[in-house]
């Protein structure tokens, strides 16, 4: 097997369980479901994944990876150039979480799956998730802390965790505001990340 032909496979399966995870959840979609929608055999899931746990954490690893990445190169331009500012700050949670929502290379579905993290009881997944990007609300809130020292620790995290929560709502689409017509996705995008950073900045002014 060539080299190519390794990272198709693996990029069909990833896409496929990530439709899946999406729709059924992690519990209820079995890898049996994964190799029929991804064409593949289930040995191609073990070589490449070893497990289901191991699949749904690459699913995560697949996205979150660069969004992580995105988010602390943009917070640290943002404390750069706008010292004492919280918005820049909101603005680098924000944006790059709201730019992969847009569903550039199938990302779309993954918003869901984040969805599914958030009311699905999976420790094993909470656990990978903490482990491996929990430093970046950490970065974030450090940063918040050192524009807003009044703020206590536990309010503070509150407040960040509100943020992701409405971040995670408004990237799945579920509420009313919907995108008007004739408004192009990026104009919407925008226009929802503004007054996400808006509301937000207030919160954690308040």
């Amino acid at each position: 097997m060539t080299r190519t032909a390794q990272f198709s496979t693996k990029d069909k399966i990833l896409g496929a369980a990530e439709e899946l995870f999406a729709t059924h959840g992690f519990a209820g979609t079995s890898l049996r479901q994964v190799t029929g929608r991804a064409d593949v055999n289930i040995a191609a899931v073990n070589y490449h994944f070893g497990s289901k746990e191991n699949l749904v954490n690459e699913v995560f690893r697949r996205r979150m990876d660069e969004m992580s990445a995105q988010r602390l190169a943009q917070l640290r331009r943002a404390m750069a150039d706008a010292p004492g500012e919280i918005e820049p700050i909101i603005a680098a949670f924000v944006e790059p979480a709201l730019d992969m929502a847009s569903g550039r290379a199938g990302s779309g579905a993954f918003v869901r799956v984040i969805a599914r993290a958030y009311v699905e009881k999976n420790d094993a997944l909470r656990k990978f998730l903490s482990e491996q990007y929990g430093h970046v609300p950490r970065e974030f809130a450090a940063a918040l802390a050192g524009c807003l020292p009044g703020l206590g620790k536990a309010e503070l995290y509150g407040r960040l965790d509100f943020l992701a929560g409405a971040l995670t709502y408004a990237m799945a689409d579920f509420g009313l505001i919907k995108r008007p017509p004739g408004t192009t996705e990026h104009a919407h995008r925008t226009r929802i990340a503004n007054e996400l950073i808006a509301f937000a900045a207030a919160g954690f002014r308040a």
